[in-house]
Parts: C-alpha cells; structure tokens; sequence
C-alpha cells in the first residue's frame, strides 16, 4: 500500500489547522517533533491509546493535511513529522502552535 501525500507546494494553512485542531492529533505530532521515525505503535503507547484502530482516521486526516508522512514498513507503518516542509510553506506556525499546546497543557 501506498498513501498519497501532498506535495510541499499543496499544503494548506486550513488543512494544517484543521489536522492539528483534535487533541488526539495534536498529541500525536507532539510525540512526532521529537524527531525521527516513529512506528504507529510507539506513539500510540505514548499517547496511552490501545485500539490502532482508533488512530487509522487521525493518520490519515494528519497525512492528507501534509503535516505527516507515513509509510508502511513491513506490519507497520512509519511516521515522521513534515516539519521542514510545513515550516518552509508557513514560518513559525508550528512552533507556535506546539508551544501554545505546551502552555495549555501547564495551566489546565
């Protein structure tokens, strides 16, 4: 299998904010700028998620907004955060986004 990922040029400011607007999604991207390549398993363990089932949506809605790629390897799929890409289409908007996150995260 193959997902079609958007090229740099096609991202989307709506689709970026629309994908990171769920908390679950948001999570996820946060495990993801840590850097590298993750497999799904080994964010849904941090996110404390058991079901992959309950993630097969919000991979998909992060992948199609551009905020991901993801390939399957093997059982798994890999993940890795499209940072350059979404910082080089829209300057600062994800450090902001994920800082803003980190400041709810503290005053909740």
């Amino acid at each position: 299998m193959r997902y079609r990922h958007p090229e740099p040029e096609q991202i989307r400011v709506d689709g970026v904010l629309s994908a990171l607007g769920h908390p679950v999604r948001l999570a996820a991207v946060r495990v993801l700028d840590e850097g590298g390549v993750h497999n799904c398993g080994s964010v849904l363990n941090v996110l404390g998620i058991t079901a992959k089932s309950t993630m097969t949506h919000h991979w998909r809605v992060l992948r199609e907004g551009g905020v991901i790629f993801q390939e399957p390897s093997g059982r798994e799929n890999l993940l890795r955060l499209r940072r350059s890409d979404l910082d080089a289409r829209y300057p600062g908007l994800l450090d902001a986004i994920l800082s803003g996150a980190a400041t709810d995260d503290a005053t909740g």
